[in-house]
């Protein structure tokens, strides 16, 4: 750990560690969109009327939320081409982490709406409104608000997940860093580099969550 020749090496091959958190860095950025737009849209459809709806919406959030997301990401790697339906490294991964941190961003979603007094929404549908038109312009700007402080820590979840996405040599950082290391029997220095760069991510991010969760509790 404490060979300076060992860390001359690590930042020789800076260019390593460096194309693995730009992959890192987009895998998160297209992963959080899908994201935002599963934990919406099932989020919203758990709260519907409809039971079928429900329970289809039900069915994602049940398995993803409780199968490993290792085991979500190899069997995309791994099975889907069999049944003709082949994926790049970089879509897998990206497709794997934004279904499995969906099925819990829906779940925020879900809570945030019910969340609002029903009052809110009786008093909307008796001035005329209908139950779409009090979901987008009365419910739903009040549930982003409360959702904002818990989504925040799901995405910084999100970015410590994407070090599994090395079982399906997505190339992100962790891939990257287990390789070099695999070369030069530098492990702990490629770990706690890699440590750092997550650190450089996450807690910018953790340190949000924080001040929108005590701004909302001031709220």
């Amino acid at each position: 750990m404490f060979n300076l020749s060992r860390w001359a090496l690590l930042f020789s091959d800076w260019q390593i560690f460096a194309q693995g958190f730009l992959i890192t860095v987009a895998v998160s950025i297209v992963s959080l969109i899908f994201t935002l737009l599963i934990s919406f849209a099932v989020g919203i459809l758990r709260c519907t009327h409809s039971g079928k709806i429900r329970g289809a919406c039900n069915a994602y959030v049940c398995f993803f939320q409780n199968t490993p997301l290792i085991v979500q990401l190899l069997f995309m790697y791994n099975v889907l081409p069999r049944i003709g339906i082949v994926l790049s490294p970089f879509a897998c991964g990206c497709l794997g982490l934004s279904l499995y941190t969906g099925a819990f961003g829906a779940s925020v979603i879900e809570a945030s709406i019910k969340a609002i007094p029903r009052g809110q929404t009786e008093a909307a549908l008796s001035q005329g409104m209908s139950y779409i038109q009090t979901l987008f312009f009365i419910i739903i700007p009040q549930a982003v608000r409360i959702a904002i402080p818990p989504m925040t820590n799901q995405c910084v979840n999100m970015i410590k997940n994407s070090a599994t996405l090395t079982v399906v040599t997505a190339g992100e950082l962790m891939y990257r860093a287990d390789g070099w290391a695999s070369d030069y029997g530098c492990y702990s220095q490629a770990f706690i580099f890699s440590a750092v760069l997550y650190l450089i991510l996450c807690l910018p991010l953790s340190k949000l969550a924080e001040y929108l969760e005590k701004k909302a509790a001031r709220g």
